[in-house]
């Protein structure tokens, strides 16, 4: 077998993970991450790292060249486009495809002050009417779309600890008061004396699951009575048996691919 038949998508925990069964399997495997931030927090796992973003196109021909025969989607809960460019691909290049997707913990709270949207706009519209110092924990991402929907709020970005994202975050007017460049996950003590501190009178996040400390973001906020905002996850792209919603559901379907080979 050689390490592009198997290929693991994804700059997250996750995707270290899955790569860590894989490597206690001996199967041979290439990671693709996006970023070198992505490629760091790989660590000293035993696959390939090949880092950049792929397109579509290019990648149905990373597969093509490779013979990969099996694609795990690991990638963020929320890189939407990312797993439909990866869907599309694997179906032009008729590769098996499987997407890991952390299971999320939106039942496990419920507030009058938590409140659920579908969209960063929705977020938008219902974080103005609750306060005005606004702490996002979403990412760096979409902070132009922020700083755009909320122009007349003071916007806290918590984002990694990256020398271009703090400049991106610069570049789009967040002064050295706004930008909390640090990485999680981090305990609910840490977000509860992090809320006092800088004032927080609204919190945004995502469904980021216990692996981007959901809990722990969110219950000292409510606790201090501090409005949370979460974003829905999009809809994934996999479905059924493919579709894999924990770390023991992939190492079942390990065993089942390793069986058929």
């Amino acid at each position: 077998m050689t390490a592009g038949e198997v290929l693991v998508i994804g700059g997250t925990s996750d995707a270290r993970q899955i790569c860590q069964q894989l490597d206690a399997a001996n199967v041979c495997y290439t990671l693709s991450v996006a970023t070198p931030t992505g490629q760091q927090l790989a660590g000293n796992i035993r696959g390939q790292v090949r880092c950049g973003r792929l397109e579509m196109g290019d990648m149905v021909a990373w597969l093509q060249h490779h013979g990969t025969r099996w694609v795990i989607d690991a990638s963020h809960p929320y890189a939407d486009m990312v797993s439909r460019n990866i869907a599309a691909a694997c179906a032009q290049a008729q590769v098996l495809l499987s997407r890991y997707q952390r299971p999320e913990q939106l039942a496990d709270l419920t507030h009058p002050l938590l409140f659920y949207v579908a969209t960063l706009e929705e977020a938008c519209a219902k974080a103005r009417e609750l306060g005005e110092r606004i702490l996002l924990t979403t990412g760096s991402k979409d902070l132009a779309r922020w700083r755009g929907g909320l122009p007349d709020k003071t916007l806290l970005a918590r984002v990694l600890p990256v020398p271009e994202v703090v400049a991106q975050c610069a570049a789009l007017g967040f002064g050295v008061g706004d930008i909390f460049a640090l990485c999680g996950p981090f305990s609910a003590g840490f977000n509860a004396a992090f809320y006092r501190q800088y004032r927080v009178e609204v919190m945004i996040t995502k469904a980021s699951g216990a692996e981007g400390g959901y809990l722990e973001k969110v219950q000292p906020a409510l606790d201090a009575d501090i409005p949370c905002i979460v974003i829905a996850r999009p809809q994934p792209a996999v479905s059924g048996e493919e579709l894999l919603d924990s770390q023991d559901a992939f190492a079942r379907r390990l065993r089942r691919w390793l069986a058929a080979q």
